[in-house]
């Protein structure tokens, strides 16, 4: 995607982007019209939402959530289902309060129910608690017990799908991440599915769109904002594999849309001969786990008592 340059394709208003796959350029009336129906087309096409569906968005406050609020408030009615929201609060100091408050004035806006977990009723204690002392463990702490969180909300507020705001730079950089580390079990894991009793399915709406075009998106109409990243944000090799993405799509437009169908396409091949992997309750917690004792109990330290 690129900025700019000619006529709209559509109507021969000023374009203000240059899409590839297919090549068009898009005035802003047609970029936003385009981007909702990319993705209500991909809600259609995988059956990500059933009539009657209660979807719940993990809504962060940042720019992915905020434009998968946005989208899904306009095309649900369409679909038959309700929509709520609802937002972690692990408890960043100088951090969540910004984003937290993005999150309940675009709900209030927009009138969506709105639930919010926190860390500190959810464990106890918030994350800055935590990780005090292994601050470099700040993403993959998070991640587990933000998953649990999450979790835990839906719960709250009846859900019957989960929405996350992953997008198509998210979903290349994870496909990679998982390939460099010979991780194939995950490469090939598919959360659409849910696991009843314990978590509903997971859908992404946003997997179609890149981060510019959802950048664009929120500016075009007038929802961006400039929040605060968070301070544990990014490992090591995150960081590196999406700036090698990021180069990559630069150099070759669609490399992104390349890697996820290389993605699908193992997943089609593979998905036969690759058993899952077996799921039991944990011990201590009762929640799913692969293994005896799960993540967040093993986190919390909660296998030593």
């Amino acid at each position: 995607m690129t900025f700019g340059g000619n006529r709209c394709s559509l109507c021969g208003e000023p374009a203000v982007v240059r899409l590839v796959e297919p090549e068009r350029r898009l005035c802003a009336a047609h970029f936003i019209e385009d981007a909702e129906a990319r993705v209500f087309a991909a809600m259609k096409r995988e059956c990500m939402v059933s009539p009657g569906d209660r979807v719940a968005v993990g809504l962060s406050g940042g720019k992915d959530s905020t434009a998968l609020l946005l989208m899904l408030h306009r095309s649900l009615p369409a679909l038959g289902a309700d929509l709520v929201a609802v937002t972690i609060d692990e408890g960043i100091a100088g951090y969540r309060e910004e984003t937290l408050r993005a999150a309940e004035a675009l709900t209030q806006e927009l009138g969506v129910e709105h639930a919010i977990v926190t860390f500190a009723d959810l464990f106890g204690a918030d994350l800055d608690s935590m990780l005090v002392g292994r601050e470099a463990q700040g993403c993959t702490v998070c991640g587990v017990l933000r998953r649990r969180a999450l979790a835990e909300g839906v719960k709250r507020v009846g859900a019957t799908k989960l929405a996350t705001g992953h997008n198509l730079d998210d979903e290349a950089q994870s496909v990679l991440m998982n390939v460099l580390r010979g991780d194939l079990p995950r490469l090939l894991q598919d959360t659409s599915t849910g696991y009843p009793g314990y978590f509903v399915p997971r859908i992404k709406p946003l997997a179609v769109l890149s981060e510019k075009e959802i950048v664009t998106y929120l500016l075009l109409r007038g929802y961006f904002r400039d929040l605060p990243e968070c301070p544990y944000a990014g490992t090591a090799l995150r960081s590196e594999v999406r700036s090698m993405v990021a180069e990559l799509e630069h150099r070759h437009p669609g490399t992104m849309h390349r890697i996820m169908r290389f993605r699908d396409g193992v997943r089609r091949l593979a998905r036969p001969a690759e058993p899952a992997r077996a799921l039991s309750a944990c011990r201590i917690c009762g929640e799913l786990t692969s293994g005896e004792v799960c993540q967040v109990c093993r986190l919390l330290g909660r296998d030593e008592r």
